[in-house]
């Protein structure tokens, strides 16, 4: 059989772009942060990470500016090698003590700091157990480790308990869990997983992607829960909250330099470039000197969760920034997705596998730079293609 005979029999995303209802690869002709402009259209933006709407703050920006005319456009090569600056080194500084952790390593994306964190640490005699709503890039760095992978169904501690009572004692374990569930908001129970997990031997480590910037004064879910201490990694990206590319993990210092010299994503890519790590440590600077963005991402977040639910829209269990419109239904959540693109809101569908079947959505998420008049034309719309559609 030919390698390349699944892709031309793959013929859905074609007959959807056909249809016009493609929803995603849209390109931008501009993106001013709770705004974006498509085709000369204007849209209000609840479908991006930016929840402190930092990627247009003079700061950041003037920052990365002044790093491209200092250090040029790129490090050209790998932290371990040629790749570190002493502003890489800093920003690891400042972020381990933003989260209350001895030490941070900054790689070059998020995805890959769980791909190279959780190989590295898990080897053939050891245990990731994983929230069956993890993201993605958690289950494939568990793949990429060595180790055995078990699975819980989300947020329910009784059958962690059942998964940790199942395994070996021998044996290291490793429970990863995000912070924040970045397609229906709502929060890791650590105030539950981390007791058991001491109960059974195992560490801890928070994916904290969404809820850096957002949560506990914008340190974090484990800050949120005051439970900082008692998780062991905490791990986040740039490509949200710090308006930047690239992501780091933090905890104890012998932690962070064993996987420093261990995970294959950190040895073998190129490190971010100067600008991009002096516009992360300039948002870090805007989040410890500006508390009121956070402040203000969580009253619009708040105000558009009682807006939805007032209107009837099903938002599950979502208390942050992300909160989904749950449809449970493929063809009602493209259809709504671009009835609502037409009028002027962007959003995101989000169907099987991304999702359960039946938890079929539009993800929407907030940030500290939308209007109330924004808001408000966003929950009008969705009344009112909400009603056309009759998911209320």
């Amino acid at each position: 059989m030919d390698l390349f005979e699944k892709c031309f029999g793959y013929t859905e995303a074609k007959e959807a772009m056909r249809t016009g209802i493609y929803p995603f690869f849209i390109p931008m002709t501009e993106n001013e942060g709770s705004e974006t402009i498509f085709q000369g259209r204007r849209l209000i933006m609840c479908g991006s990470n930016n929840y402190l709407g930092l990627t247009t703050h003079p700061k950041v920006r003037e920052a990365a500016k002044a790093a491209i005319d200092r250090f040029g456009t790129s490090c050209t090569g790998s932290r371990f090698l040629n790749g570190t600056l002493e502003l890489h080194e800093q920003l690891e500084h400042e972020l381990a003590e933003w989260v209350g952790k001895e030490a941070a390593l900054v790689f070059s994306t998020g995805m890959q700091v769980n791909l190279g964190t959780v190989s590295s640490l898990i080897g053939r005699e050891d245990f990731v157990i994983l929230d069956k709503d993890d993201h993605a890039s958690i289950v494939d760095g568990a793949r990429l480790g060595y180790g055995k992978i078990e699975r819980f169904r989300h947020n329910d501690i009784p059958h962690l308990e059942r998964v940790l009572n199942s395994l070996p004692a021998e044996g290291g374990k490793l429970i990863v869990v995000d912070g924040l569930f970045s397609m229906e908001g709502d929060l890791a129970d650590l105030p539950n997983i981390v007791p058991l997990a001491h109960k059974h031997g195992a560490r801890v480590m928070v994916d904290d992607a969404h809820g850096m910037g957002v949560l506990g004064g914008g340190r974090g879910t484990a800050a949120h829960f005051g439970m900082t201490d008692q998780v062991d990694l905490i791990m986040s990206t740039f490509s949200k909250s710090f308006a930047s590319l690239g992501g780091f993990v933090a905890g104890d210092e012998p932690v962070i330099h064993y996987i420093k010299h261990h995970a294959r994503a950190l040895i073998f890519s190129a490190s971010i470039p100067a600008s991009n790590a002096a516009a992360a440590l300039a948002a870090l600077h805007v989040m410890r000197d500006e508390p009121e963005r956070i402040e203000r991402v969580n009253r619009n977040a708040e105000k558009m969760r009682n807006g939805y639910r007032s209107l009837g829209f099903d938002i599950g269990h979502s208390v942050t920034p992300v909160v989904p419109i749950i449809i449970g239904d493929d063809q009602k959540t493209f259809l709504m997705w671009k009835l609502l693109f037409e009028a002027g809101v962007f959003v995101n569908p989000v169907i099987s596998p991304a999702v359960a079947p039946g938890r079929q959505l539009l993800r929407t998420s907030y940030m500290a730079t939308h209007t109330d008049e924004q808001l408000d034309r966003v929950l009008e719309t969705f009344a009112k293609i909400g009603k056309q559609v009759g998911v209320i």
